[in-house]
């Protein structure tokens, strides 16, 4: 039987299944603190417990995203606010590679937040 959040992912279209799908495997992969939990109707990733991104897809632009809890304290260009007041999030184009070593460099410091 299918977690929720495997559900989740198996339900998209594609190229956007394969997008979140290799986003989930570089998140998962980042920190050996990242596990995966289903909170919200979402998947979210926590570090050591505490939630600090998830994955989902975009209603105005259709894009797969990330979102990052604690985003209002990164500063970094590819991150972005819109309405939100505390979370930023990064979209990504699911018919282009997906910048890994520029998602490293906000993990990376995502992560930092959190120690």
């Amino acid at each position: 039987m299918l977690r929720e959040a495997d559900n989740y992912f198996m339900k998209q279209d594609e190229p956007v299944k394969s997008c979140l799908l290799a986003l989930r495997e570089i998140i998962l992969h980042y920190d050996e603190n990242i596990t995966e939990a289903w909170k919200y109707g979402m998947p979210f990733y926590c570090y050591n417990k505490k939630m600090c991104c998830y994955l989902w897809t975009h209603k105005k632009y259709l894009q797969p995203y990330i979102g990052i809890v604690e985003g209002k304290r990164i500063d970094h260009p590819q991150l972005i606010i819109e309405k939100r007041a505390r979370m930023k999030i990064m979209l990504f184009d699911p018919e282009k590679d997906i910048p890994v070593k520029t998602l490293k460099g906000i993990l990376k410091e995502m992560v930092a937040l959190y120690r």
